[in-house]
């Protein structure tokens, strides 16, 4: 039986098969960077021009107000986007808060763990951590507030002493999709004596995760991945509720504070996760994201798991059948790995501009590696059996090669 045989078959007998009609994809297109950017949904059009067309045009800034009083609620939806997103990773709804982006969201609670963790200056990481956390590290050492530490992922509770305040990791590894063992570092981190903050971004939506269950102190992640909420989407960030009495972040603006309207010269910060909140929230942003919220939920992340491990392995099984031996840089054990594969060629960058020629969308990360994501709500089996094919073709016939596939774009 062919791969494109086996496919029909795989996606006859899928329950989840329907919830592609329910996302926007351009004809002739297989889309494998769902891990990047989530497509988007079809009912997300219609919600923004809900939103600009009656809420805003019709509204204006009644609509800052809920129902009651004539409004749209737009004041309440940081908040009611964080409870929806809540069940997705194992929090209660008043844990979640929707609001900047990621690395925002990494700056107030690095710095919020640094104040519960009084005479404790280090954040460590994993060289090779996505930048942005690291990066946030970088500015809070510049100003003289934190030391950042590095050890690799198999040292990293050894590297837990008395000078560790927070253990900052990414639950699933942007570049490889290795998957760490939260509870495990949690409980490490604990017994050390520092707090534990997660980055979910390439989690999300897409993996199982029980914040709570695992004991988890903080953790942040975007919207425009496996969300599906559109590029620049507003982030969320989880702060357990035993923390939130305890809980000071650095950029004290307006929307966080307890009573935003009372218009005080001094700042009084929100009783809950609220105080997380800055600035005015995006209403924009968050609508789109809420769709794309409500759609992963109602899917359900323990089936979109399960299928994004399945078209993951019969993406492998595909390449075994057509003779493509690729360096697989992702763990080969699906259930230690994220809704992605990663291979690692020198030529990574130009293959994956000649699939995208094809019509295959992944894409490259620095400095070797081809990256293709398995968003499972809307991709096909019979779209993995046929960018398997094409990978064949582009590596069998060295059109990567080509000139036009070598040019470097600013965006990878």
């Amino acid at each position: 039986m062919t791969p494109e045989q086996r496919a029909r078959d795989f996606d006859t007998a899928d329950p989840l098969a329907h919830f592609r009609d329910r996302f926007t994809l351009p004809e002739g297109v297989i889309y494998l960077d769902g891990n990047s950017l989530g497509a988007l949904p079809t009912a997300t059009p219609d919600a923004l021009r809900r939103v600009v067309e009656q809420e805003w045009g019709e509204g204006l800034i009644r609509s800052w107000n809920g129902p009651d009083f004539g409004g749209a609620g737009w004041f309440e939806a940081a908040g009611r986007i964080g409870a929806k997103i809540a069940p997705l990773i194992g929090a209660e709804p008043d844990e979640v808060i929707a609001c900047d982006s990621t690395s925002v969201n990494l700056f107030k609670l690095i710095s919020a763990a640094l104040a519960m963790r009084p005479g404790r200056t280090v954040i460590l990481s994993e060289p090779g951590n996505f930048p942005t956390d690291l990066y946030m590290i970088a500015g809070l050492e510049q100003q003289g507030l934190a030391q950042r530490r590095l050890a690799p992922r198999e040292e990293l509770a050894q590297a837990l002493d008395g000078d560790v305040a927070l253990l900052l990791l990414t639950h699933v590894h942007y570049k490889t999709g290795a998957m760490h063992d939260m509870a495990t570092l949690i409980r490490a981190a604990h017994e050390a004596g520092a707090l534990v903050l997660w980055d979910l971004s390439h989690s999300t939506g897409a993996v199982p995760v029980d914040l709570n269950s695992a004991g988890a102190d903080f953790a942040v992640g975007c919207g425009y991945k496996y969300l599906c909420g559109g590029p620049g989407a507003p982030a969320f960030a989880f702060v357990a509720a035993r923390h939130h009495p305890q809980l000071v972040q650095p950029l004290t603006g307006w929307f966080g504070h307890a009573a935003p309207f009372a218009f005080s010269d001094d700042y009084a910060p929100a009783p809950g996760i609220e105080r997380l909140l800055c600035g005015t929230s995006p209403v924009l942003g968050l609508a789109a994201l809420e769709v794309g919220v409500e759609l992963i939920a109602a899917i359900g992340v323990d089936r979109l798991y399960g299928k994004s491990q399945a078209l993951s392995e019969f993406f492998l099984a595909c390449l075994a059948d057509l003779g493509v031996t690729l360096e697989l840089v992702s763990p080969a054990d699906s259930s230690a790995r994220g809704s992605q594969l990663s291979f690692q060629h020198p030529q990574a960058y130009a293959i994956s501009q000649a699939l995208i020629a094809r019509g295959v969308i992944g894409d490259f990360r620095d400095p070797d590696v081809l990256r293709l994501g398995f968003a499972p709500a809307y991709l096909r089996f019979a779209d993995i059996a046929a960018a398997a094919r094409h990978l064949a073709e582009v590596l069998a016939s060295g059109e990567w090669q080509r000139a036009e596939f070598n040019q470097r774009a600013a965006v990878t």
